[in-house]
């Protein structure tokens, strides 16, 4: 059994009329989620509308009453790590505890420089993300006033209310393949842990990897939640779903090699079940074009019913 969740793009022009659409399919159609990348622009232009995450997630949260959502991820290079405890939490409670606060260290120059907001370099941007890690969790799991003195953040007797409705607040999901910096921070913080594009051979192994460090930390392998999110590129024939790799550039072993579904219905099928045995509980399959709902509706009445 796999849990099949939706993820898009927020900066590939999305808008009101785009997401309530999509929100409402996602619902209806019977996938466990649907998650959203958090970004002001694209790597390269052009630029194009970006919905505001928190606003968005906080109209799917009143609107929606089953699935699951989150932002995969957030990121603390420009998003403080107080708000976005204060956010996720208020969020959390009005979806009646069905957020996943997916949190990240940031990645995407381009924005950064545009906006205004420091990236760093990778290692003194990976300390910034724990002790922004360390301040979100720390607001999120204690009923006491927190204190926190760093190089990046600080906060002085600070205290989260009204307190998460779930204890300890929403679960907290780290991305990334990185076994040096990313998976640490994982096996110590997350509840959850997504993997990017990666086959299921890379998956099974990172999944290896985080076993040894869940026990360094004291901490059971059951204990955080294994996902994957990858490229999708679904059709309902053979025709649509070679169309859908020319406009790529690429060649369908190229594409399944980086760990995307590619194929029809019995195909996606046989990708996403190796996923599930190399230990993948949740694949949110990334779903690009946001005007595509009958491709959606494919995916659901084609697939869904074979894996769940």
């Amino acid at each position: 059994m796999l849990e099949t969740a939706i993820m898009i793009e927020g900066q590939n022009g999305l808008n009101w009329e785009r997401w309530q659409r999509i929100v409402s399919a996602v619902e209806d159609l019977g996938f466990g989620g649907l998650y959203r990348s958090d970004h002001f622009t694209n790597a390269s232009p052009p630029d194009l509308d970006s919905l505001e995450l928190w606003v968005s997630l906080t109209w799917l949260a009143a609107n929606t009453r089953r699935i699951e959502f989150g932002p995969l991820v957030t990121p603390l290079s420009f998003r403080h790590p107080v708000i976005t405890a204060r956010q996720a939490s208020a969020v959390d409670d009005l979806s009646n505890g069905r957020l996943t606060l997916g949190l990240g260290a940031g990645w995407q120059e381009r924005e950064h420089t545009h906006y205004g907001f420091d990236l760093l370099r990778p290692r003194p941007r990976f300390r910034r993300f724990e002790e922004g890690l360390q301040i979100v969790t720390a607001l999120l799991r204690s009923d006491q006033p927190v204190s926190f003195a760093g190089e990046y953040f600080r906060v002085q007797d600070a205290i989260l209310l009204p307190r998460p409705k779930r204890p300890g607040g929403p679960p907290i999901l780290i991305g990334g393949s990185g076994p040096k910096l990313t998976l640490p921070l994982a096996a110590k913080y997350a509840s959850e842990w997504n993997g990017t594009f990666m086959p299921p051979a890379k998956f099974a192994e990172l999944n290896r990897r985080l076993d040894d460090l869940l026990a360094a930390n004291g901490r059971a392998p059951t204990s955080l939640r294994r996902s994957t999110m990858t490229g999708c590129v679904f059709g309902r024939d053979d025709a649509e779903v070679q169309r859908k790799i020319a406009a790529r550039g690429q060649t369908r072993e190229r594409l399944r090699e980086r760990g995307i579904m590619v194929g029809t219905a019995p195909e996606a099928v046989e990708q996403l079940g190796a996923l599930a045995q190399a230990g993948c509980e949740r694949v949110m399959l990334q779903w690009l074009d946001l005007d595509d709902m009958d491709g959606l509706e494919a995916l659901a009445r084609d697939v869904l019913p074979q894996i769940s």
